[in-house]
């Protein structure tokens, strides 16, 4: 039996294994905040869905065995005192497994199948192997024997409710060995490729390639950079459905989307190692545009929404993705953006300003992405300073594209509306001491105890120093040991699993940590980069974490926030070359 391991061990609990390209993934977590029992194939099709339980048998009783799940990068084992299961991908919708010492049940995991619910199950005979076919992913699930043999059937071809799977067990204390793939309809008869230890080690080395393009700079100064990079990896699926490229999902638990705006960060670390999929991720929202030019709120296998939108942060991410990718984008791929960001800018000029408005405004928190943060508390339909300012980087970014691309005109019309739309900024929402917000309809102001309203500090260089400084000093209000809460710990509306109202989130942390970086503070940046370096090496790369302890919530194995981890662990990292007066990495923001 494999022995060796390779890369970071992990729990199955906080992060799912899986593997990048596949659908699907081996979690007992089958829904939002729900852990089953037993681990379970849950694919991630038509909706994320448990589909198979996966389940280590006594041999002596035929009860569940008690065993230990443990998890690299590459293979997946459950043991226990008797014996050992192992699991690796060999593609991306096809997982070996092979035991040892145990018996092993592949289960429905739905035990009622209705006209419109549940999984059916059946031998197929042109293939001689078992298949699961699933109401709610429309797909099949064929389990094949290798070696070994089958113990037990049970449901086949039943209705209603029943118990549906196999049992598979070794010959004469032997090894026992199956193949479980997801397809759609049919498929010739499965045929090894290789044997199981190949497989696992093919595995380790996809991988091991992958963390060396992503992460060649990691070192013990850099802890949690192959697991981050294990998250990005493992939650990247194939082109397939309504996802029109190769996508990192934001996780492969139950926030299995890409949002529109969540894919920039993972497109910035993924751009010196795998420009390609860097890339992919930057337009796959905007393959799916509409006419108006606003991007949807998020993109699924099978499902856009288009109910939000997300701010216009796409400027500042396509400034920072081109001087970062190793080779910079060919007058082909500058149009592309050009145009894509031209259009989104468009839609927030004209459907999102109020006749004679000179800033645009969200019509609920969502938009903003910082859903239920306290700026929104009074009113939802808002003109807020942080759209503003991110609608000023665009702009800014419209204008150098305009220049390379030799649109000279458009170049000036954008340098100016930039201009315009700051100066509206600082006239209309700066009272002073800090940005407010205002009602698009009443002209009411109010300000709130939120990050949110600090979010200007991304403009960096563009901002007057005194405003810049006033700015830093009320972050540094929002800096806890942990890094930024999202509202002051002092407020009366914070909330530590708050979502917005407290804890701390990965996009505001580089945002904001650029932004003051940009403006001169890089002291603060430095502090607040630190922060939160160590709060993903302490505590993983949660969807959030708790402000005042660090303890990741919600979603334990989420896309942006480990990629930056992986931003802010690199530029550190290049900094640090350059104090010492080393070579620098090439691949530099």
């Amino acid at each position: 039996m494999t022995a060796a391991r390779s890369g970071p061990a992990f729990s199955v609990h906080d992060i799912p294994f899986s593997a990048y390209g596949s659908w699907f993934d081996i979690s007992p977590v089958v829904a939002e905040k729900t852990y089953a029992e037993d681990l379970h194939l849950v694919s991630h099709q038509n909706g994320m869905h448990g589909v198979l339980r996966l389940v280590p048998l006594d041999p002596a009783t035929g009860d569940r065995a008690e065993t230990r799940v443990e998890a690299t990068p590459g293979l997946l084992t459950w043991t226990d005192g008797k014996g050992r299961v192992e699991l690796a991908y060999e593609t991306p919708d096809t997982v070996r497994l092979r035991g040892s010492g145990t018996h092993f049940g592949v289960l429905a995991a739905a035990r009622t199948l209705t006209p419109f619910s549940g999984t059916y199950f059946f031998h197929d005979p042109a293939a001689n192997a078992h298949v699961f076919t699933s109401y709610e992913t429309g797909r099949r699930y064929r389990v094949t024997l290798l070696s070994g043999v089958l113990a037990d059937t049970v449901g086949d071809q039943a209705l209603g409710g029943a118990d549906r799977g196999v049992t598979v067990s070794a010959r004469g204390g032997g090894d026992w060995e199956i193949a479980i793939e997801e397809f759609d309809t049919a498929r010739p008869p499965y045929v090894s490729s290789a044997p199981f230890d190949a497989v696992t080690a093919a595995a380790h080395a996809a991988f091991a390639d992958f963390v060396d393009t992503v992460a060649p700079w990691r070192s013990e100064a850099t802890p949690a950079a192959e697991l981050a990079a294990y998250v990005v990896w493992s939650a990247t699926v194939a082109a397939q459905g309504l996802v029109t490229r190769p996508g990192v999902l934001m996780s492969k638990h139950w926030m299995d989307k890409v949002w529109s705006w969540d894919h920039c960060f993972n497109a910035l670390a993924l751009a010196p190692g795998r420009p390609e999929l860097a890339l992919d991720q930057f337009h796959l929202p905007f393959d799916h545009q509409d006419e108006s030019g606003a991007l949807p709120d998020s993109v699924t296998h099978s499902e856009v929404l288009y109910n939000f939108v997300k701010p216009p942060i796409h400027g500042w991410a396509f400034g920072h993705l081109r001087r970062t990718l190793p080779t910079p984008p060919d007058r082909t791929e500058l149009a592309l953006a050009y145009e894509r960001l031209e259009r989104w800018t468009d839609f927030w000029l004209t459907a999102r300003r109020a006749p004679g408005a000179d800033l645009p405004h969200y019509q609920h928190g969502n938009d903003s992405g910082w859903d239920n943060a306290t700026t929104f508390d009074p009113e939802r339909v808002v003109v807020t300073a942080d759209l503003a300012a991110f609608l000023v980087l665009q702009l800014h970014e419209l204008a150098s594209l305009a220049a390379e691309l030799g649109k000279g005109d458009e170049a000036a019309r954008w340098t100016r509306t930039a201009a315009e739309t700051q100066a509206a900024l600082l006239d209309q929402l700066w009272n002073g001491d800090r940005f407010v917000a205002r009602s698009a309809g009443t002209g009411d102001t109010w300000s709130s105890a939120g990050l949110l309203d600090l979010m200007p500090i991304a403009l960096g260089e563009h901002l007057p120093a005194e405003v810049a400084g006033t700015l830093a000093d009320h972050i540094k209000a929002h800096l806890t040991p942990y890094g930024l809460a999202t509202e002051l710990p002092t407020s009366p509306h914070y909330v530590a699993d708050g979502y917005w109202r407290g804890p701390i989130w990965a996009p505001a942390t580089v945002l904001v940590e650029d932004g003051l970086r940009r403006a001169g503070h890089e002291r603060l940046a430095d502090d607040i980069s630190a922060r939160f370096r160590a709060l993903c090496e302490t505590h993983g790369f949660a969807e959030n974490f708790d402000a005042l302890t660090g303890t990741g919530l919600r979603d334990r194995a989420y896309t942006w926030t480990a990629s930056s981890y992986l931003l802010l662990a690199h530029d550190h990292h290049l900094r640090a070359e350059a104090a010492t007066g080393a070579t620098p990495d090439r691949r530099t923001r």
